[in-house]
């Protein structure tokens, strides 16, 4: 079975989100159908949901459309006089709605030019679903602060066969008060705060990565860079991790194998690496089925890779334009697929109008990439992958010396098998990314491990079954002088068993599915345990408990 059939329902595709939350439209059941139905459940995720703190809040409508094509949506966003600032919080919503045929659609927001917004859409039933998506947005307000042109766009076809319009709003509460310090620095997500001296959560400007060079303000005493990276598009990209080699006798090909690395650079020299995460759409490993109701970790929730570029801050204070650049590293020569918008968080040093220092360290191992193809019955090809580089520097602030050091190790390790015609197509894959930042003698060290595990295969009766477990886990430490060090354990576990008659109309598929979505969470102030079970779009376990 060719790569173009097996993969046939993931779409020609791509928004940090926080939460995802759904109105039953088919109530929770003791007992789900023999298969599915013309509906099912709308989209549903055991993430967390975001705390609101108490007091006066507005609302501001970002923006309303309805997508039947690649036109964006622009229009302009005002902050609300009636609650003028400081925030405590900022959280976007977006709400939409879908019904008919439709693929997986890929969306982001910008306000003035700063992305705020990535995400992917659920595939409708035929009756309709709704679906929101809530996020923390509270680290951009320096771009919420102004007048801004907002634009949106979730590229999307309809025509006879594909009938499914998107119609989606967004808006923006903002809950009065101040924020709290953030958890941390390096902590790779959300708002982190900081050390000495910039113990605040939220960062004083946000520029927007372009092709033009850059200018950070000269008294900049932290800096983040955050990535939005997805391999999206309709080409191999958007399955990145079943390339193989141009030897291989597979559809998807890739001269380096399926190893990928996100890297950010500052006058062309290499400033952070990170390991993309292998998002999953709600077409993937050509099998709707599995991800109706429940997606995949991150699938609406497309976190961005963060690197902390402190070290370079000496270098971009010097008041002149400097050259910030994003690659996926591994990606063919020429090939397109892959979507890196950026921005800068920067943090300023209300005590010093200029701040100087130095870099003083830049040491990185060789890259690893070593696709090991054997022929045979059936194929297989052997991935291992790695790099490793560390920075560091220091900054004469008002509150004395900092130095900040940098370390990134990134593993990655495959086995991919096929048959001849692909009729069976399986991945065992894991990608370590593990990170230790030291700055003002906090030392924080993180270990992110993302894994995918599964198997389609198209038996001789044309019934199309996937067999997928995917895995997304953090373990952040963070050690202060003379305190106990404190621990974040995150572990987002999603399995999903389905089969479908493949080729034939929707109504004589005949398709039956369970999946699994588990997502726990410790922090220092206590423990957040959530699972949905479901089968044949029916939600059948909705527990909670640590």
């Amino acid at each position: 079975m060719r790569r173009q059939r097996i993969m046939s329902m993931i779409s020609g595709l791509a928004l940090v989100a926080g939460s995802l939350f759904a109105g039953a439209s088919l109530a929770r059941a003791d007992t789900p159908p023999a298969e599915f139905g013309t509906d099912w459940h709308d989209p549903i995720t055991a993430d967390p949901p975001l705390t609101r703190p108490a007091g006066r809040s507005c609302e501001v409508t970002l923006a309303a459309a309805q997508f039947r094509d690649f036109t964006p949506y622009r229009g302009s966003y005002t902050p609300p006089e009636a609650c003028p600032g400081p925030w405590a919080k900022v959280v976007l919503r977006l709400d939409g709605k879908v019904k008919g045929r439709q693929y997986d659609r890929l969306g982001n927001l910008t306000v003035d030019g700063v992305e705020i917004l990535r995400t992917s859409t659920p595939q409708p039933s035929p009756d309709g679903i709704t679906w929101s998506v809530e996020k923390d947005v509270t680290r951009y307000t320096d771009t919420l602060r102004r007048p801004g042109a907002v634009e949106m766009l979730i590229g999307n076809v309809v025509n006879d066969t594909y009938t499914g319009v998107l119609d989606v709003r967004v808006t923006l509460t903002f809950h009065t008060g101040r924020p709290a310090a953030g958890p941390g620095r390096g902590t790779g997500g959300g708002a982190p705060g900081t050390a000495r001296g910039t113990d605040r959560a939220v960062p004083d400007r946000v520029l927007p990565v372009t092709a033009a060079p850059v200018t950070t303000p000269r008294n900049t005493e932290r800096l983040l860079a955050e990535v939005y990276a997805t391999g999206s598009g309709g080409g191999c990209e958007e399955y990145w991790y079943l390339t193989v080699p141009d030897a291989a006798p597979y559809s998807c090909k890739a001269a380096e194998g399926p190893y990928r690395e996100v890297r950010i650079s500052v006058d062309g020299r290499l400033a952070g690496i990170a390991a993309p995460f292998p998002t999953v759409w709600t077409g993937g490993w050509s099998n709707p089925f599995l991800w109706y109701v429940t997606p995949g970790p991150r699938a609406f929730d497309v976190q961005p890779v963060t690197y902390d570029l402190t070290p370079f801050a000496a270098l971009l204070n010097d008041g002149r334009p400097h050259a910030v650049e994003v690659s996926v590293a591994g990606v063919p020569a020429g090939q397109s697929g892959w979507s890196v918008p950026a921005n800068l968080l920067l943090w300023q040093d209300h005590g010093r109008r200029t701040v100087t220092g130095a870099l003083t360290r830049h040491q990185q191992t060789e890259p690893v990439n070593t696709p090991r193809y054997t022929a045979g019955s059936p194929h297989r090809l052997d991935t291992t992958g790695g790099h490793s580089l560390t920075v560091s520097g220091y900054l004469d602030t008002s509150h004395g010396r900092v130095t900040t050091t940098v370390t990134r190790t990134l593993a990655h390790t495959s086995a991919h098998t096929w048959t001849d015609g692909e009729d069976r197509d399986a991945l065992t894959a894991e990608w370590r990314d593990d990170e230790t930042v030291t700055t003002g003698g906090v030392t924080t060290r993180t270990a992110r491990t993302h894994t995918m595990d599964g198997e389609t295969t198209l038996g001789a009766d044309s019934r199309l079954r996937t067999v997928l477990g995917l895995g997304d886990r953090a373990d952040t430490t963070v050690y202060r002088p003379g305190r106990p060090a404190s621990r974040t354990r995150l572990d987002h576990t999603y399995t999903g068993d389905a089969t479908y008659t493949y080729g034939v109309p929707r109504d004589q598929r005949h398709a039956v599915g369970t999946t699994t979505d588990r997502y726990r969470l410790r922090t220092p102030d206590g423990c957040y345990d959530h699972t949905l079970r479901t089968a044949q779009g029916v939600l059948v376990e909705d527990s909670s408990g640590c």
